[in-house]
Parts: structure tokens; sequence; C-alpha cells
């Protein structure tokens, strides 16, 4: 089986959101639990796609599920952007796919410039007191906590400015304590002529990732927050990780429209 290594929410290599593929394109089920989560612990990535061909005539093309190096994961942004990818660009489908996931039906749709849009259920958001111990773990004062429902399972804190986002060094230990995955941290953009209207950095220690470098499933919560406050649907966010990355966004009530683009930079051969 081959495997592929692709970068997402970028045009250039080792940059974006590395996400691993693996297209089982004579299997009508997944294989068992414990061997997809076991590829993903060596892949030691963010997330592993893993994505079979289903019958036709259905609601989906394709079935999806994402794995980090720790667990199964109800929803990935950057793995479905990068499984579009290898999709389009191996040949093995074309136009926009539909894949079943454990979030519904999920469509990726490429364009003519590379990019790929995804339509993702917008994240149902919540106010919710700050938890006690959360600036602490933190590393920085929220000015307001909302919960992100049950796709996402973070908590959504914003900060200050962009300045107090770049600079957080947060104990990770102690902020597993405060949400199913983890904490995006967020402020609005300091200069939006820079091309990007807000910014965020994800922590996600409960599933085995310290920081995320570009997360789309977060920007489903993102969207309908920023996109109240600076009122307009279309908006562009920097994830502002070591790697970096862009995702332009656009809400639609209770979708959200995630694009970006992606480039494949390993391939090779499952032998185990």
């Amino acid at each position: 089986m081959r495997i592929r290594i692709v970068d997402a929410f970028t045009d250039r290599p080792f940059t974006g959101n590395p996400a691993g593929v693996m297209l089982l394109n004579d299997a009508d089920t997944f294989p068992d639990d414990s061997r997809l989560q076991n590829i993903a612990l060596e892949v030691n990535h963010a997330e592993t796609a893993f994505a079979h061909p289903l019958p036709e005539g259905g609601e989906a093309d394709w079935a999806l599920r994402w794995f980090t190096p720790a667990a199964e994961v109800a929803m990935c942004g950057h793995a479905t952007l990068a499984t579009a990818h290898v999709l389009h660009t191996t040949g093995a489908h074309e136009g926009p796919v539909r894949f079943a996931t454990r979030s519904g039906v999920l469509i990726a749709t490429p364009a003519g410039d590379g990019s790929v849009t995804m339509d993702f259920p917008t994240a149902p958001l919540t106010r919710v007191d700050p938890p006690r111990g959360l600036a602490e773990a933190l590393g920085a004062e929220p000015l307001t906590v909302l919960d992100t429902g049950p796709n996402v399972g973070d908590l959504l804190v914003e900060l200050a400015d962009e300045k107090t986002v770049h600079g957080l060094g947060p104990d990770l230990k102690a902020l597993a304590a405060h949400s199913a995955r983890g904490v995006i941290a967020t402020a609005r953009a300091e200069d939006p002529a820079r091309g990007y209207d807000f910014v965020s950095r994800c922590f996600f220690p409960n599933v085995g990732i310290d920081e995320d470098p570009v997360t789309g499933s977060a920007h489903t919560a993102l969207a309908p927050f920023w996109s109240e406050r600076l009122g307009r649907p279309g908006l562009t966010g920097l994830q502002a990780s070591r790697r970096s990355g862009l995702v332009r966004t656009e809400l639609r009530g209770e979708r959200t429209l995630l694009t970006g683009r992606a480039v494949t930079v390993i391939e090779g051969e499952l032998l185990a």
C-alpha cells in the first residue's frame, strides 16, 4: 500500500501541516483499529488519514478516518485537505469528492489554481466562564472563553492581542485538564494589510499533539467567532505555529467553507 506525506494549508514543502495519507483502494472496509493506530503512530504526524472507496450510488464516494499518534479524532481539516489533494493529483477521483466521516458527509471541491475548498459543519459556540487555572496553564489572561461543541472538542480562548498569541508558552500538562482535545488561542490581527484577519495557535495535549501546525477543524470555530466580530463572512486566518499556514474561511450559517492548498513531499510503500 502506498503512503504519502502531504503538507496541507500551504503551497510550499516543509511548511503548513503534514499529514499521512493512505488510500485503501482494494478495501471495502477499514483494517482493525489497532492496525490503523499503529500506522498513525509510526507516521507520527498530527494526523494520518485512511480512506477507501465506497460503492457508487451512495451519499458518499470515499470513507475517511483520521488518527493522531495517540487516538482517533472526530474531525480533521488538514488531513481531509491532504486526502483530497492525493485523490485529485493521482487521478483516483475527479471533481468534488464526498467523504463519509464521523462528522457526517464532508465535501472537498478542487479549483483550477490547485486549492481545495472543504464544506464542514460550523462549530456551535457556547460562552463559558474561564475554568480555574486556565490562565496559569496557558500563560495569558483570557478575554473570552467558548466551548466549541463535540466535533471540535476544544476551548476557544480569545486573548488581548496578536503579540500575546505569538508569545505563548503553555504548561501542556496543566492545559490538558481543561477540554476534551485542547485549546485554541486567538486574537485579532494587528495589521490586516499583512493578508490575514485573525491569528491562532492550537494546543492538543489530550490527543498527543503539543502544538498543531495548522488546524482546519479549529477554523470551523474561529470562522463564526471572528465573522461575528469583524462583520463579514469571508476571512483569512494565520495559524502562527513554527511551520505556519493560512486558512481561508467563509461562514455559511451551519456550514463553514475552508480553503487551502497542499503539496505532496514524500511517497513510499508500507511494508509491514
